[in-house]
């Protein structure tokens, strides 16, 4: 038995090292495969992976010039709004000045139709004054005459003469009452 283990040692080798035909062909094999994938996969994955770089610089570009754009446009929105907040402000002040010269001449115009309300009043007063001491006078000057005519007996009806003495009459008054205010 022994012999026969050492046979079997001697026929057996060592297992981590493969036989040199094996090892030959694995090794032309390999460069094989590697020289059929450097020549038409590895092209192919670069350009996708130059394309994927190129796509993502130019949506970085294209991100910063997006920015860019809302930035101007954010500006100028709140250039607009401030503008926007001006004319409302100066619309406003307008609004308040014309609210004021409004009531204003609204006040004018009620003191000149108040004035002319009274001016009216004092000239229809006056009129009706006159009225009534002309109709008063006239009554007064009837009344006159007739109690004149009963004291003295006779008719008294000269109008011209009448009219005199009844203008007198109330001449005198007249000079009486304002002596006496």
């Amino acid at each position: 038995m022994s012999q026969l283990l050492i046979v079997a040692a001697e026929e057996m080798e060592n297992p981590l090292v493969p036989p040199i035909p094996e090892l030959v062909i694995g090794l032309l094999a390999f460069v094989i495969v590697f020289g059929f994938l450097a020549k038409k996969l590895l092209p192919n994955i670069n350009k996708v992976l130059e394309q994927r770089r190129e796509a993502i610089e130019g949506g970085i570009e294209k991100a910063e010039a997006a920015q860019t754009e809302a930035q101007s446009v954010l500006e100028q929105y709140k250039a607009q709004l401030a503008e926007a907040r001006h004319e409302a402000a100066r619309l406003r002040q307008e609004a308040q000045e014309q609210g004021a010269a409004l009531i204003t001449e609204m006040r004018a115009e009620g003191q000149r139709q108040r004035e002319e309300i009274v001016a009216a009043g004092h000239s229809q007063i006056e009129a009706d004054r006159k009225a009534a001491a002309s109709a008063l006078r006239q009554d007064v000057g009837k009344l006159a005459t007739e109690l004149a005519g009963k004291l003295v007996g006779e008719s008294l009806e000269d109008h011209a003469r009448q009219s005199r003495v009844i203008d007198r009459f109330l001449d005198e008054l007249e000079e009486k009452a304002e002596a006496s205010r």
